[in-house]
């Protein structure tokens, strides 16, 4: 197996801004062709070539009549350079550069799309009579299982330096539009103000960004928010099972991978009433409704109901909504993945 991507010559040249994202643009699409042209000489017939990722689709036509398949993870630029995601504008150029990424996907024989939903929107996308259109869940990390949720909270409260002993609610994730990191503050403060409890929230990921810092400025519970980076994957875990429960109210993902690794640690998880969130959190999740603007007025005060449900659970309430988390996720195992993999690799080889 060998690695092929492009180099960055044209990318090290001294130059900023925006002329440097040109720079980069020149060693992929100009002097990274020229180079698989001349390796694929030295390749022989059997050989098959991977991609990793639908960003890639460019590079298609360069071994679209060799044995290739491309994974895909989620289209939202996509549909987003297509007008179809008003949260998240494109620029022209933008629009045009996800256009020259799409028209590789017409030249593809064969993807694995990483879940149902992926697989539908490529289907909406591409014109071509594929060989082969596959899902393949990706296998979740062994490590993502149940902590003592008393061992949790020390755990991380003692790497924090926060008194989590009464519980907390936890986000795990970055600044993207489609978090909607914005929405899990606004349902935290509408459960504190709704409820009067005082549980606090943890953030993981990266720090606010200055939309999200503004809101949490102007909340009367700012100092009971904190946000957490630069983590061992071991407090990841141990946020996880310690967690009263697990907020992930996303507008869009390819898939939802914290979902998974929220109910493999044991954790009750609310997430969007949309694909692919369901798709992954099966009949273990509690579900909002996507916010929007026909229900922003009250979409955040419906999510503290849900808030209030999962923190008023009783132990034994509690317990079946762990079991059915822990066997949901069963569904997503490494082996399992691999496997299938293999077998589809194996037949574009032997032309199945």
């Amino acid at each position: 197996m060998s690695i092929w991507s492009p180099g960055s010559q044209f990318f090290k040249l001294p130059v900023k801004g925006v002329v440097k994202k040109y720079m980069g643009y020149i060693d992929q699409y100009f002097l990274f062709p020229l180079d698989v042209k001349r390796r694929l000489k030295e390749c022989p017939d059997d050989t098959l070539f991977v991609f990793t990722d639908q960003a890639q689709g460019p590079w298609i036509p360069l071994v679209s009549k060799r044995n290739h398949v491309m994974h895909c993870h989620d289209f939202l630029a996509q549909w987003s350079a297509l007008g179809l995601i008003e949260e998240n504008k494109v620029s022209w150029t933008g629009k045009k550069y996800q256009r020259f990424i799409r028209n590789g996907y017409d030249l593809c024989k064969n993807f694995i799309s990483g879940s149902y939903k992926t697989n539908l929107d490529l289907q909406k996308l591409t014109s071509t009579e594929c060989i082969a259109l596959n899902v393949v869940y990706n296998g979740l990390d062994q490590m993502y299982q149940p902590v003592n949720t008393a061992k949790g909270k020390l755990g991380l409260a003692n790497k924090i330096g926060v008194d989590l002993s009464q519980g907390y609610f936890l986000h795990v994730g970055g600044n993207q539009w489609y978090k909607n990191r914005k929405g899990v503050l606004e349902l935290y403060v509408a459960w504190r103000k709704q409820y009067g409890n005082n549980l606090p929230l943890i953030m993981m990921g990266a720090d606010p960004s200055a939309e999200i810092y503004e809101v949490l400025v102007g909340s009367a519970y700012k100092n009971d928010v904190h946000f957490i980076s630069g983590l061992s994957d071991a407090y990841v875990r141990y946020a996880y099972s310690g967690a009263t429960a697990f907020l992930f109210p996303s507008f869009a993902e390819g898939f939802g991978w914290p979902i998974a690794e929220a109910m493999g640690c044991g954790c009750p998880v609310v997430t969007t009433n949309e694909a692919p969130m369901t798709e992954v959190a099966g009949d273990a999740a509690f579900l909002l409704e996507k916010k929007t603007a026909e229900n922003e007025t009250h979409w955040a005060s419906d999510g503290a109901k849900m808030l209030q449900k999962i923190f008023e659970l009783t132990t034994e309430e509690r317990v079946e909504v762990v079991q059915r988390s822990l066997e949901n996720v069963k569904r997503f195992d490494a082996d399992v993945a691999l496997n299938k993999i293999e077998s589809i690799y194996t037949k574009i080889l032997v032309g199945v």
